[in-house]
């Protein structure tokens, strides 16, 4: 049986150092929300010409692999994946219920499909693009399989999925009456109360 992890057990110096773990997470999250807000829902007038919408996959990606200067592509690609790195890091330290790869990715995604409608409709020069959303989901994923699922599994409890279940066993007063087996109490009483009755009801002579 494996160990504890270190942060789980119940010693002053482990639940003092989980504290501030989860300390930290909470303000990084707060400050990864703060520039979050920054870079995707601060209006941008002079980029009213240069934005459109996006609904269809992969249509922006191959437009920013497609520019002459690779550097632009690298930025465009790279800054969405970097952008949605910290969902798969934090989401799993600040939000036990959203550990796994799946609830990550998919937590990743809503959250940024909000913010990509937000763009769309609210603010100046920003538009909806659904690569975004992948981009930033391909990120939470590269930071979650390094890094997160480590720290989720070192902070909180394994979650019991139900292939973990062992299947429960009968207990022996059911299993011997399933069998009919007559030393068993209640199988006892089950096969013979009839008879106990005719002799109680046979007249005596």
């Amino acid at each position: 049986m494996a160990s504890e992890p270190r942060l789980q057990r119940r010693t002053w110096p482990a639940v003092a150092a989980r504290a501030a773990v989860l300390i930290a997470g909470f303000v990084c999250m707060v400050a990864f929300a703060v520039v979050l807000a920054r870079a995707t829902l601060v209006p941008s007038p002079m980029s009213v010409r240069l934005t459109h919408t996006n609904l269809h996959p992969g249509d922006s990606i191959r437009a920013y692999l497609a520019q002459p200067n690779w550097r632009d592509a690298v930025k465009q690609v790279g800054g969405n994946v970097v952008l949605g790195m910290p969902f798969g890091v934090l989401l799993p330290v600040v939000f036990p219920r959203t550990r796994g790869l799946v609830r990550v990715v998919l937590m990743t995604a809503f959250v940024m499909l909000t913010v990509e409608g937000a763009q769309g409709l609210l603010v100046t020069g920003r538009a909806f693009d659904i690569d975004d959303v992948i981009l930033n989901s391909l990120g939470a994923f590269a930071g979650y399989l390094p890094l997160g699922r480590r720290l989720g599994r070192a902070l909180h409890p394994r979650r019991e999925h139900w292939w973990h279940r062992r299947p429960v066993e009968k207990e022996p007063v059911e299993a011997a009456a399933t069998t009919g087996d007559a030393t068993d109490p209640p199988a006892t009483s089950k096969w013979r109360l009839p008879a106990i009755l005719r002799a109680v009801r046979k007249p005596v002579r």
